[in-house]
């Protein structure tokens, strides 16, 4: 029987937890890209993923990261993202998290104090820090290229009806439910609506259409859906909660969510570049988006967009992943 302990520390970027796991039973993975490091780990380590977000451990919306020499050359670290919902390609509020507890904490040493270069399985993400005092007091991330996929995508919702949703790429492939004849804001329902629908438009998305990344075939499904709605806060530009895994929302504006808003916002006329975005999450925090600059992903046009946001620190915790524990991997409590 085996005992693996992790070295963690806890936080949250704008009210969605992050915990950094900076030592212990981390595995080595094989792969030339941190993109074939994470296919070797979903294929073999995945149990580390859900013991440490599932509970008992953890809960519907853990999310981490797991720390990894880089594989490029011009990048300080690499970085594997875990959550309930999996191994993601890119997290925006877990880049934000894990770059302030990395330097707060000494996890690693940069080549310019203020800037930082990450190798993700999703690319390179580039990252200005803002210090304060000797603490870092927002980060700013230039994510990958974002793109528009598609407008305008038929789904029909148990309980809600049709639906048409336009799809986005931000790190990960979102669907985006504007107002429409059976939604009308996100002000509007309840939390437990969302988590009761979204899972059902995910659903019936993925068995209607087939979506794939231009670039990495690998990328062929749905995974998060964004519903939208009108700011709530004074200079905000939009409210959103984001829906991932079996029934969590985002408690932050998400940063991948962010980016694919922008690109669709772009896209469709409705945000220039270098206009600040003010994303609103479903607790009010914000995110500040910006387009940087124009890319191309395959034949598609796209935005290179920004975020910034903050996280603070929550607590530092050691644990355990005990083979005699019947729950050793984590469980979840879900509908059947």
């Amino acid at each position: 029987m085996a005992r693996h302990t992790f070295f963690c520390i806890d936080g949250h970027t704008c009210g969605n937890p992050v915990r950094v796991v900076t030592g212990g039973s981390i595995p080595r993975l094989a792969g030339a890209t941190m993109f074939e490091r994470r296919q070797h780990f979903l294929a073999e380590y995945d149990w580390i993923r859900t013991g440490l977000m599932f509970e008992p451990r953890g809960h519907d919306m853990m999310s981490g990261a797991i720390l990894y020499p880089p594989t490029r050359a011009d990048c300080d670290v690499g970085v594997l993202f875990i959550e309930t919902s999996g191994c993601l390609p890119m997290c925006g509020h877990g880049t934000i998290g894990l770059v302030t507890i990395a330097l707060e904490h000494g996890l690693i040493t940069p080549r310019d104090p203020d800037r930082l270069r990450l190798d993700t399985p999703a690319g390179l993400v580039e990252v200005a820090v803002a210090r304060e005092g000797g603490h870092v007091e927002r980060v700013r991330l230039t994510n990958v290229p974002s793109f528009l996929l598609g407008r305008g995508y038929p789904v029909e919702v148990e309980g809600l009806g049709r639906l048409d949703v336009d799809v986005a790429y931000g790190g990960n492939f979102y669907a985006i439910v504007e107002p429409q004849a059976n939604f009308t804001d996100v002000a509007d329902v309840q939390p437990s609506d969302l988590i009761r629908w979204s899972p059902k438009l995910r659903a019936d998305f993925n068995a209607r259409h087939a979506i794939v990344h231009p670039e990495n075939p690998a990328l062929d499904r749905l995974t998060h859906v964004l519903w939208t709605g009108k700011a709530r806060t004074p200079g905000g530009s939009a409210r959103n909660a984001v829906f991932y895994g079996d029934k969590a929302i985002d408690r932050s504006p998400c940063g991948t969510g962010t980016s694919a808003r922008m690109a669709q916002l772009a896209a469709t006329g409705r945000l220039g570049d270098g206009e600040d975005f003010v994303h609103e999450s479903i607790i009010g925090s914000t995110f500040t988006g910006r387009i940087e600059g124009r890319a191309r992903v395959g034949n598609l046009e796209a935005i290179v967009p920004s975020v910034e946001g903050w996280a603070r620190v929550t607590g530092f915790n050691t644990i355990v992943i005990d083979d005699r524990d019947p729950f050793a991997h984590g469980f979840q409590v879900v509908d059947r």
